[in-house]
């Protein structure tokens, strides 16, 4: 579903199992229906007893190939918070009308001449940036990179959305 990017980007071993302990769980991957990153965020569980067990994922699979109308569920209708380490309501990126304003529901402002200053002026051109993208502006924190990458996800899952639905954007 990743195509391969790196699912924790360029953190730490010991970041990674600190993110996981407190809850964090990976975003859904760009073009992932909302329906299957839950079946992801089911077998993610900590207490492997509230995991699926294989004949019921087989089962949930099965059910989604032959009703492929499922897989069309809007992205943000899992039931669970997608990162519980970011704030807990997803902010509705239509909303914004600016990177600043993005940046401000995020409290990511402090980078906000990062952003104007490498040329990201619309919410578009951020939805296209990679981590590396991302560390180019001197975003050095770890876990600023990692909100601010999430969050990028979303936008891009809800974009993506949109399109499908035939809304401007």
């Amino acid at each position: 579903m990743s195509y391969g990017e790196r699912p924790y980007w360029d953190m730490s071993n010991q970041d990674v199992i600190k993110a996981i302990e407190e809850g964090y769980r990976l975003p859904a991957p760009m073009d992932c229906p909302a329906g299957l990153h839950q079946l992801m965020l089911d077998c993610w569980q900590k207490d492997r007893a509230e995991r699926p067990k294989f004949d019921q994922i087989v089962g949930i699979l099965d059910k989604m190939i032959r009703n492929p109308n499922t897989l069309k569920t809007p992205v943000g209708t899992c039931t669970r918070p997608i990162s519980p380490l970011l704030d807990q309501s997803t902010p509705d990126f239509t909303a914004f009308r600016s990177v600043g304003e993005w940046l401000e529901a995020i409290k990511m402002e402090r980078y906000r001449d990062n952003f104007t200053a490498a040329g990201y002026s619309s919410l578009e051109s951020v939805a296209r940036m990679s981590i590396e993208d991302v560390m180019s502006l001197g975003i050095t924190l770890v876990g600023h990179q990692k909100k601010i990458m999430s969050s990028i996800q979303t936008m891009r899952a809800q974009m993506l959305h949109l399109h499908g639905t035939g809304v401007q954007v």
